[in-house]
């Protein structure tokens, strides 16, 4: 057998055994990354099988994100106390990476079922659907605050749970039952961001998981009172008590250019009489 110790490799071989192009290799020559064991005199640079564990550290490391700067000082400085610490700092960096990924992934899953809902939905239509909970930020209404800045005031309160921007949420608007029973079809009490995935869930309102009647507006939000008449006429024929609050969504608001043409989705939990 070969003694692996004084094995050379030549920079093609070396290159193809760490699945690298040439030129890496070379680069990370020039920058003084990982030097060739020797370089003979037909110019030809050469390396040991056990560099092979000191390049596929790099590897690592790079695939990991990490600069070349921390690199070069932790192949400088090696040790397992410098290694643990520095795996330490990029496997939090990686698990926050994982769960905003995550959170990506739910928010596009979001906008699929929404879309898939539009190209198949009746409008007139009022059913009964099972919901998973939900996480939402939420913020009061305040009647003295104009409508932008009420805006302003959910979105630094979603930011707070790791919001990054508009599109990787649902947001809408919240009005309790008792409201709607009293005939009170605007008088909402507080505006939403459903966060997917959101690494602090302190303070969160929480949709509750169940049934809930869902419906459908289209238009202006002057047509909303009629679609709450409607959904207390269908939970009344079928016997369904409505509780806790109706959350409204806008869910077409990327795929139209007139106000004729929003549809807002209504969701109120439901249980039998």
């Amino acid at each position: 057998m070969i003694n692996e110790k004084n094995a050379l490799f030549t920079i093609g071989q070396f290159a193809k055994l760490h699945a690298v192009n040439k030129k890496t290799l070379m680069w990370y020559d020039e920058i003084g990354l990982l030097k060739p064991a020797c370089i003979k005199e037909n110019g030809y640079r050469y390396y040991t099988y056990h560099q092979s564990s000191m390049l596929e550290t790099i590897l690592m490391l790079r695939e990991l994100d990490v600069s070349l700067k921390e690199i070069q000082y932790f192949m400088d400085n090696r040790s397992a106390v410098s290694l643990e610490s520095l795996l330490t700092e990029k496997i939090l960096e990686l698990n926050h990476t994982i769960s905003y990924m995550k959170a990506v992934k739910q928010a596009l899953e979001n906008h699929r079922q929404e879309m898939n809902t539009l190209l198949h939905m009746d409008l007139s239509e009022i059913s009964v659907v099972k919901k998973e909970k939900r996480y939402l930020a939420t913020v009061p209404t305040n009647r003295d605050l104009p409508f932008e800045k009420e805006i302003e005031t959910i979105i630094e309160e979603a930011k707070k749970h790791q919001l990054r921007r508009l599109h990787d949420a649902s947001y809408g608007s919240i009005i309790p039952v008792d409201n709607l029973l009293e005939g009170n079809y605007l008088d909402y009490t507080a505006l939403f961001i459903e966060i997917a995935n959101p690494k602090q869930k302190k303070g969160m309102h929480i949709q509750p998981a169940g049934k809930y009647i869902r419906a459908f507006c289209k238009g202006s939000w002057d047509g909303i009172p009629d679609c709450y008449q409607r959904i207390l006429h269908y939970a009344k024929q079928n016997h369904l008590v409505l509780f806790g609050n109706a959350y409204e969504k806008g869910i077409n608001e990327i795929v139209i250019d007139s106000l004729d043409d929003y549809i807002t989705q209504i969701e109120i939990p439901v249980k039998p009489q």
